[in-house]
């Protein structure tokens, strides 16, 4: 059963819906709905697990995907620009595959409809290291955090997910189901190979990103054959945070190609 999904709304005009990476939220793309604002209505959704959406044990492509279908049609959009970074770009590839009358225009970031060696279990493990209802303070959950981490420099981004709830700390993301979860999270659906999406589909990834390799755009073509490339250089995973106005760029270019 689809759930029923937290999101900010911002603006008015055609609507896209963002959908975030692992351990994200809609909030992470508050500056990308203010900027396109003026022309858009954009829907920043909180992905089941993350943000505050509803959690639950199971979470796979093909949940995620149903449950952004029904937020679609509950809102009564009309074939939207779907845009998800990383985990929120299968989840989006995922629903132009199995609900193609839901999505009007499709902008993948920085993922691949591929299968990825498991990078996300050291940090769920850190994070689940870390008792947040006994931390005194953000700065001491930091520190700790930065310790265990793989790459210390993630604790900020990751730390936006403990909240303060009754006079102490707690994790807003459902670490435990993630972690079963991230055998599935780390592949994608084998069911949906032989299945195609013919509307407009657009990858922005960062050139010094290892996420999207060269092989990996044929993956592209046999699923989405009408896919085009726009390469952000100097720009790793997060290419939205870290070239925001070359992202927006190639951004709005993606979203004019749908329009009539």
């Amino acid at each position: 059963m689809a759930l029923q999904l937290a999101f900010e709304d911002t603006g008015t005009g055609p609507p896209v819906v963002v959908l975030h990476g692992l351990f994200g939220s809609g909030a992470n793309w508050r500056s990308v709905a203010r900027a396109l604002a003026p022309h858009h209505r954009v829907l920043c959704v909180d992905l089941r697990n993350h943000g505050h959406s509803p959690w639950t044990d199971s979470m796979d492509y093909l949940e995620m995907a149903d449950d952004v279908r029904a937020l679609i049609a509950r809102q009564g959009l009309s074939r939207p620009t779907v845009v998800g970074h990383s985990m929120g770009g299968k989840t989006a590839m995922a629903l132009a595959l199995t609900s193609p009358a839901s999505v009007g225009n499709l902008v993948v970031v920085d993922i691949a409809p591929v299968a990825y060696a498991d990078r996300f279990t050291p940090y769920v493990e850190a994070m689940r290291s870390i008792d947040a209802a006994a931390t005194a303070s953000r700065t001491e959950a930091q520190r700790r955090l930065a310790e265990r981490l793989p790459d210390p420099a993630t604790a900020p981004f990751l730390l936006q997910n403990l909240v303060s709830r009754n006079d102490h700390f707690d994790w807003r993301l459902n670490l435990a189901a993630i972690g079963m979860s991230v055998p599935v999270l780390s592949g994608f659906p084998t069911t949906l190979l032989g299945r195609r999406f013919t509307g407009p589909t657009s990858l922005i990834h960062g050139g010094a990103s290892d996420y999207v390799a060269a092989v990996d755009l044929a993956s592209f073509k046999d699923l989405f054959p009408e896919f085009e490339t726009h390469t952000i250089e100097d720009a790793g995973h997060w290419v939205h945070a870290e070239k925001p106005e070359t992202f927006l760029i190639a951004l709005r270019q993606a979203l004019d190609r749908a329009t009539p």
